[in-house]
């Protein structure tokens, strides 16, 4: 498993990890998104 997570931290630590991350902070900074989230979390919920 830390195999796996040092990966993942590895792959962050790229240019190409650095700019998903930032696209999915841009993402998550609109509203839309926002909510479009929350409802999809919210349905996730009520089907456990």
């Amino acid at each position: 498993m830390a195999g796996l997570l040092n990966r993942i931290k590895g792959f962050l630590r790229s240019p190409k990890g650095r700019a998903l991350t930032e696209k999915g902070r841009r993402m998550a900074s609109d509203p839309r998104n926002r909510e479009r989230a929350r409802d999809a979390a919210a349905r996730f919920r009520r089907k456990r």
